[in-house]
C-alpha cells in the first residue's frame, strides 16, 4: 500500500448513516456534490479540452473530450454510467475517473444523466441507459466503442449490456466495471466482513440504496442483480477492479465467476489494502495504475475487434 494510501485510510472516520427523509437524501446530495468538487474540477482542469452538453436517446448527456488524442483508435468512444447507489451521483461528481479516463484512451466519453430513485426508481435509470446506448450504436456505424461504470453504474452497464445483447443490438468492443454492485442482495460475503473496514462505503447505505431503487421487484431479480442474469460467451471482454477493504468485494469476484462460467473474456483485479471504487481518487498512485490497466484493456480489445 502506498503512502498517500495509508494516509488516507488513517484520516478517514466513521461514515454518517443514511438520510432519514427526503430533506436529508437531498442534503446528502448537495453534501456529497461540495465534497467531491475540488478533485472533479482539478481534474477536469488537467485533462478535459471540452464538455459538451447534448442528449443521446433523449436524455442529457455529457460529452467530455480529453486534452490528449494519442493512441486513441479512430471513432473509438466509451459509454459511461456514474455510481451512487442509484440515489446520487453525476458526471460532473465523476469526472475525477472520467477525465483520466478520457486522457489515458484519447476516447470521447459519453456520461448520460440517467434518472435517480427515490423519485424515479426501476426501471427508469435502465430506461435511460438503454435509449443512450442504442443512440451509441446508430452513432458507431458498427464501429467500436466500450462501455463501463463504476459502484452502481457498474450494475447499470453490465445490465444494458446485457438487455442491448436481449434486443439483439450491437454489443460493445470491451466492457470496464469498477467495484461493481451487481448484486443488491444481502448475500455476498464482504458486506459483512468488509463493513466497517471500507471507509467509504457502508451496509447500511447499500441497504437504504436497494430499497429505493428496487421498486418493488425482488433485489434477487436478474434485471436488478445482474449477477444473476443468463451471460454467453459472446459478452465484450471486461476487466472487473475491486480491493481488498471493498465493501463490494464479494460482488466483484462473483461477478467475474458468472462472466467465465458462461465463456466470457473476463480480467479480476483485486487491488491489496484498497477500498471501494479506490480509482475515484487522483492523489493516490494505486488509482492511477488501475485506470492505467483499465484504459489499456479498452484501447485493446478496440484494436482486436
Amino acid at each position: 500500500m502506498s503512502p498517500e494510501a495509508r494516509a488516507f485510510l488513517d484520516a478517514s472516520g466513521p461514515l454518517p448513516p443514511p438520510p432519514a427523509s427526503r430533506a436529508g437524501l437531498q442534503q446528502m446530495r448537495e453534501g456529497t456534490l461540495e465534497g467531491f468538487r475540488p478533485a472533479a474540477e482539478s481534474v477536469r482542469d488537467q485533462c478535459v479540452d471540452e464538455i459538451r452538453e447534448t442528449e443521446l436517446g433523449g436524455v442529457r448527456t455529457w460529452q467530455v473530450h480529453p486534452k490528449t488524442r494519442a493512441g486513441r483508435e479512430p471513432g473509438f468512444t466509451i459509454l459511461y454510467f456514474y455510481g451512487g447507489g442509484f440515489i446520487q451521483g453525476s458526471p460532473f461528481e465523476d469526472l475525477p475517473i472520467i477525465g483520466r479516463i478520457a486522457e489515458e484512451t484519447g476516447a470521447i466519453v459519453h456520461a448520460p444523466w440517467y434518472r435517480l430513485s427515490p423519485e424515479h426508481p426501476f426501471p427508469a435509470a435502465h430506461e435511460d441507459a438503454l435509449a443512450a446506448y442504442r443512440a451509441i450504436c446508430d452513432s458507431a456505424d458498427g464501429g467500436p466503442f466500450a462501455v463501463m461504470g463504476e459502484s452502481a453504474g457498474g450494475n447499470l452497464a453490465l445490465a444494458t449490456v446485457l438487455n442491448a445483447r436481449a434486443s439483439e443490438l450491437q454489443l460493445p468492443a470491451s466492457m470496464a466495471l469498477l467495484s461493481p454492485w451487481s448484486d443488491l442482495t444481502e448475500g455476498p460475503d464482504s458486506i459483512v466482513t468488509n463493513d466497517g473496514h471500507d471507509p467509504t462505503l457502508n451496509a447500511s447505505y447499500l441497504r437504504f440504496a436497494a430499497d429505493a431503487y428496487r421498486g418493488g421487484r425482488d433485489t434477487s431479480d436478474p434485471l436488478i442483480s445482474p449477477v444473476f442474469a443468463e451471460c454467453g460467451s459472446d459478452m465484450p471482454p471486461t476487466i472487473i477492479t475491486t480491493g481488498t477493504r471493498d465493501l463490494l468485494l464479494s460482488h466483484s469476484i462473483c461477478q467475474a465467476r458468472a462472466l467465465e462460467k458462461a465463456g466470457a473474456d473476463v480480467t479480476l483485479r483485486v487491488w491489496d489494502g484498497m477500498w471501494h471504487v479506490f480509482e475515484f481518487y487522483p492523489d493516490l498512485p494505486e488509482a492511477q495504475c488501475s485506470l492505467s490497466e483499465v484504459a489499456a484493456h479498452l484501447l485493446g480489445t478496440a484494436t482486436r475487434r
